[in-house]
């Protein structure tokens, strides 16, 4: 295992997408220092990147304003035609974007392949979407006068991206604004500025123009804060935890920027008696352990009616059990690493306090023996609802099982959190699953399956996992500003 991301990074059929400076006015730029990028299977230092000071931000929202007026007056068929371009590069190099991703991420290989495609498909959706950025005629209540809306793109905007998904995050929000005829400066998890320095990359050779689309690496705090700082800045889109969510919103509010904020999840998985069961198990696999279960979207909370609890929580061990942990890009992993060790250490805790609190152990709980950051794929049954992992998201390959008796009782129990991103209802009773998904208090409600994003669906959640929508024509709208022109004295 140790040296097999190494190894890969050097042989990339296209070496040039390996990038360690920042990517700024259409340059490529040293920082002051540089910061490591981990592999997070072994600890080795892969390559180190800028380490950008916050002067850098400043130059880069000179050049994102400079950039503006021609990228925005472009028509939205010439602004989809680099869009598209773009997209189809990603796909001509998904193979070494993937080793990239998985090289600095952990996720198994053949993940980061699905999400080099899911991250392209957000640039040919905002092509086309952004050709239907329709206003509107309001009929008039003023005698002579014609009323309408017109529908603008809001300026210079920033992208503040999470290391889970290190290429969709950006496409996502990037798709959007430069669709709508923004332009965007993107700051990533400092533990993935390999992707999205490949992105830059892959832009230039696009057509977009410089200043439309840069990268800032370096320390995550002060190159935020300076961002937000920036009156020139008129939006931003941040995806990552719920506290840090408030902390950029506070600071954008000096400033009153527009906010789309992706937070925090904690899933429930509301499976019913009368569900087939052979999809029932291998749809909460995958809604637990896709990204390793670091996923904003894994089910957190697996709610399983009395009737069929004790066969589920066998077949779900059992399939947990066979799960291969190991380096992303050894050949059949389905776990790999955590990306940072808290997050190693927290699914550590939550087993561990549940376990002592009266949880029964189905499969794993051991540490695993490659150590580090990995850990063994663990279900715990008969969990509560004041155990620790039942209250707060674990983002790891643990899966907690909580059984229940009624759907008035499951619905209320799976309300009872400040997180409404996404939950998942297992039924065969029409009625319940229609009943159920209008009473949970979720953005996104999957039935009967654990897939359901794609560029055309409104990712977003309720309550404290967020504001705004990412994808479909509601994502374009977060870069939109709608302006309203009133035309007198026509009848003159």
């Amino acid at each position: 295992m140790k040296g097999l991301a190494a190894t890969a990074l050097s042989r990339l059929k296209r070496a040039d997408l390996l990038q360690k400076k920042a990517f700024v006015a259409g340059e490529w730029l040293a920082g002051q220092g540089t910061l490591p990028v981990i592999d997070p299977a072994t600890g080795e230092r892969l390559v180190d990147v800028a380490n950008c000071p916050v002067e850098t931000v400043d130059h880069a929202v000179k050049a994102a304003a400079a950039a503006f007026p021609a990228w925005r007056d472009l028509t939205p068929v010439a602004r989809g035609t680099r869009l598209r371009a773009w997209a189809a590069l990603m796909r001509a190099h998904d193979e070494d974007l993937a080793i990239l991703m998985t090289a600095e991420q952990g996720k198994p290989y053949k993940e980061s392949l699905g999400e080099i495609a899911y991250a392209a498909a957000f640039f040919d959706w905002f092509a086309a979407e952004g050709e239907r950025s329709y206003g509107e005629t309001i009929p008039s209540h003023l005698p002579g006068s014609r009323l309408s809306v017109h529908m603008q793109p809001i300026g210079v905007t920033a992208a503040i991206t999470p290391w889970n998904f290190p290429s969709a995050m950006i496409t996502r929000k990037a798709g959007a604004a430069l669709a709508a005829g923004c332009v965007i400066v993107v700051k990533p998890a400092p533990e993935t500025p390999l992707s999205a320095l490949a992105l830059a990359k892959l832009a230039e050779e696009a057509g977009i123009p410089k200043g439309v689309f840069q990268v800032v690496t370096g320390e995550a705090a002060p190159l935020a804060r300076r961002l937000l700082e920036h009156t020139e800045v008129r939006a931003f889109s941040f995806t990552g935890s719920t506290e840090v969510g408030r902390l950029l919103l506070a600071q954008s509010a000096q400033t009153v920027k527009k906010a789309s904020l992706e937070l925090g999840g904690h899933a429930p998985f509301l499976l019913f008696d009368d569900a087939q069961f052979d999809l029932a198990v291998p749809g909460c696999m995958g809604a637990k352990f896709a990204t390793s279960g670091q996923d904003c979207l894994a089910a957190n909370r697996i709610y399983v009616q009395r009737g069929i609890y004790d066969r589920f929580v066998t077949a779900f061990g059992e399939a947990t059990a066979r799960l291969k942990v190991g380096h992303g890009l050894e050949t059949g992993v389905d776990i790999g690493p955590m990306t940072r060790p808290s997050v190693a250490e927290k699914c550590r805790q939550q087993i561990a306090q549940a376990l002592s609190a009266g949880a029964r152990l189905v499969a794993g709980g051991q540490d695993s023996p490659l150590g580090g950051n990995f850990v063994t794929p663990t279900v715990l049954a008969d969990v509560t609802d004041d155990m620790l992992i039942a209250r707060e998201e674990t983002f790891g390959p643990v899966a907690a099982i909580l059984p229940f008796d009624h759907e008035d009782e499951v619905v209320r129990r799976a309300n009872a959190s400040e997180m409404g991103l996404a939950a998942y209802v297992y039924t065969s009773d029409v009625a319940r699953a229609m009943r159920v998904s209008d009473r949970l208090e979720y953005g996104m409600v999957g039935v009967n399956t654990p897939k359901f994003t794609g560029a055309p669906i409104p990712f977003g959640g309720w309550k404290q996992s967020g504001l705004g929508r990412e994808g479909s024509r509601h994502g374009l709208a977060e870069y939109l500003e709608s302006k309203y022109v009133c035309f007198g004295n026509l009848a003159a």
